[in-house]
């Protein structure tokens, strides 16, 4: 499987040769809800690694109120297995805005983020990249991320899936309707 987060969002991704893109995406949103919002409630439960706790570690922004996105955040998580390389902020904590200014937060609903620890920022695909390199479980799969001339393809997926989180697992109660109800209502 390939890990590939989607706007504040790490989504998985099967990896077959027989499989095309599109197939991979429907099989995407065809997703038990139940399973996500079972993975999201777990990850509510527990306590993320933060920034301010551990300061040498790259910080993973990502949406709090996306069901999806919180079930893939405890599987990003589940893959640091020593929990000393990656931190973990919502899109929504104020510290973002005073941490990272030049991040609007259309930006930060459209894809998740990854800052390393030199400070660069990379969104969507490109933040699965950077993860595929960074923790040694996601290393059997950073050649086929890194594959010559599919980074484009990468993207295109990720923002197939980003776009529609909301639609495939929902929003968290604690989700304002105003807010949510932007991704929602959508258009494609």
């Amino acid at each position: 499987m390939i890990r590939q987060p989607g706007c504040g969002v790490c989504v998985m991704l099967p990896v077959a040769s027989n499989l095309s893109v599109k197939q991979i995406v429907k099989a995407l949103m065809a997703t038990n809800v139940a399973d996500v919002e079972r993975a999201a409630d777990k990850t509510a439960g527990k306590r993320l690694p933060d920034p301010d706790a551990a300061p040498n570690t790259d910080v993973v922004i990502y949406d709090g109120e996306c069901n999806f996105c919180k079930a893939q955040v405890a599987r990003l998580r589940s893959l640091d297995w020593f929990g000393d390389r990656l931190s973990f902020l919502s899109l929504h904590d104020p510290r973002v805005t005073e941490r990272y200014p030049n991040l609007t937060h259309d930006q930060l609903m459209d894809q998740m983020y990854v800052i390393d620890r030199q400070g660069r920022q990379f969104g969507g695909s490109d933040a699965v990249r950077v993860l595929s390199r960074r923790l040694p479980l996601l290393w059997p799969v950073m050649p086929i991320l890194h594959l010559p001339g599919t980074a484009g393809l990468w993207r295109w997926g990720y923002h197939e899936i980003a776009k529609r989180r909301y639609k495939i697992s929902g929003r968290s109660k604690d989700c304002s309707p105003d807010a949510c109800s932007i991704h929602l209502n959508r258009p494609k």
